[in-house]
């Protein structure tokens, strides 16, 4: 697969950087996500993609979705063995809060950037997905980033460590293209844990119920994309017609949502060894705005 350059948020322009802004504050998290800046290299298509997602992404049903979706890749972690990467290393109180927070950014964004991938790959491929809702006619959350949400921080793609390059590597070699996932960007602002991390969760990688587990996982991320309440109005004929290269837009698509199983589960991994380690931590409140306004704002 062709490399492809994502758009940094400091280097976004026009319809992608507006499009950043209403990711972060419709989402309520800090930065975007890897996965959302690879998308962004096709700008036409990015910004059609959230005129066809933001509808669902703000909803109450959007977001008990992915919390579920995340409760289910807890349960099925909560038995393994313990990482013990989190006690392994030695890091002080500051860098241990910071690290805690960083673990928490990424259980309340990942969840919900699969299903946005599902979504939009399933739509991609012709197939029908959300259900036929009035737009505007469902619970809203309030949008905005939490005031205790810890600021999206992380280490560069290309690293001047060497031995950090190499570990980004190897990183991307096991789970897959495009790119190195935010999240191990984020946890190496602490090398040694990530080092020790990564050389814990990669073995188990390779056992077969971790990738029937996978397996399970994407399946009901698309059960659940298709479950959204609204139809999701995207295809590759539309992406076409706006000047993009549709195959290519599709590829990365696929990529992203065929590794993001695994990443959720790792993530749940790392998350489980971190003692009093909230869970789903940051629950959205209601949007409280009158149905026939909601319904303007997205006409």
């Amino acid at each position: 697969m062709a490399r492809v350059k994502q758009v940094s948020e400091h280097g976004a322009e026009g319809g992608v950087e507006r499009v950043y802004h209403e990711l972060r504050r419709t989402m309520r998290v800090t930065g975007v996500d890897v996965s959302l800046r690879t998308w962004a290299a096709y700008p036409r298509f990015f910004v059609a993609m959230w005129e066809a997602m933001e509808p669902n992404v703000e909803t109450r049903a959007f977001e008990e979705a992915a919390l579920g979706l995340w409760q289910e890749v807890l349960d099925s972690t909560v038995q393994w063995e313990v990482l013990g990467a989190w006690n392994a290393v030695t890091l002080g109180p500051s860098q241990r809060f910071h690290a805690r927070g960083a673990l928490e950014l990424y259980e309340t964004m990942q969840p919900r950037v699969l299903l946005m991938v599902s979504a939009v790959r399933m739509a991609l491929e012709g197939q029908v997905v959300g259900q036929s809702g009035a737009l505007g006619t469902l619970e809203r959350l309030e949008r905005g980033v939490p005031s205790r949400m810890a600021a999206m921080e992380w280490v560069a793609e290309k690293p001047a460590d060497a031995a950090l390059r190499s570990l980004f590597a190897d990183i991307v070699k096991t789970v897959g293209p495009p790119g190195v996932p935010g999240e191990y960007r984020a946890m190496a602002c602490w090398p040694s844990y990530l080092e020790t991390a990564w050389r814990r969760l990669k073995p188990r990688m390779k056992d077969e119920d971790f990738q029937e587990e996978a397996d399970r996982l994407l399946e009901s991320a698309r059960r659940r994309a298709r479950a959204l309440p609204y139809p999701v109005a995207l295809s590759r004929e539309r992406v076409a017609a706006l000047g993009e290269d549709a195959d290519a837009v599709l590829k990365v698509t696929q990529a992203l949502e065929r590794r993001s199983p695994a990443l959720l589960l790792n993530l749940s991994r790392m998350v489980q060894d971190v003692p009093d380690m909230l869970r789903q931590p940051m629950p959205g409140a209601s949007r409280l705005v009158p149905d026939w306004v909601a319904a303007e704002e997205l006409r």
